[in-house]
């Protein structure tokens, strides 16, 4: 079963006959089965390879099995899967992406400020 690991902890689901308008707001795990056009938050978000979603989507983790046209915020990690399809910017600071998942679009991830960068000398000592 797709995303099985995630589903246990499951408290909304917006079915696969569902055609929804507007903006909802979940505290918890929110799956995605059928036609979204709004906005989208929740602790996290799950969008079956059945989803389509037209317009913005706000938590802390996204995984993307359908087809979003908007922009994703993850606090956390985003996640596409192999039938995943996303048009639209993506602000996350880890993300993944299966082989056959598409992003067209701008993607920025935010590094931590405890991330240390190494500065690598670019003159080379002479013997």
């Amino acid at each position: 079963m797709m995303f099985a690991r995630d589903t246990q902890k499951l408290e909304s689901l917006l079915g696969a006959k569902s055609d929804f308008r507007g903006e909802v707001k979940v505290k918890g795990t929110l799956r995605v089965d059928g036609l979204i056009n709004g906005r989208l938050n929740a602790d996290c978000i799950i969008l079956s390879e059945t989803a389509v979603v037209q317009g913005e989507i706000t938590a802390r983790r996204i995984i993307i099995g359908g087809k979003v046209e908007g922009n994703l915020r993850a606090q956390e990690i985003l996640e596409i899967k192999s039938k995943g399809k996303v048009w639209g910017e993506v602000f996350t600071p880890k993300l993944s992406v299966t082989e056959g998942g598409e992003v067209n679009g701008k993607i920025e991830m935010k590094v931590s400020e405890k991330t240390k960068v190494l500065e690598l000398d670019s003159q080379t000592k002479k013997a």
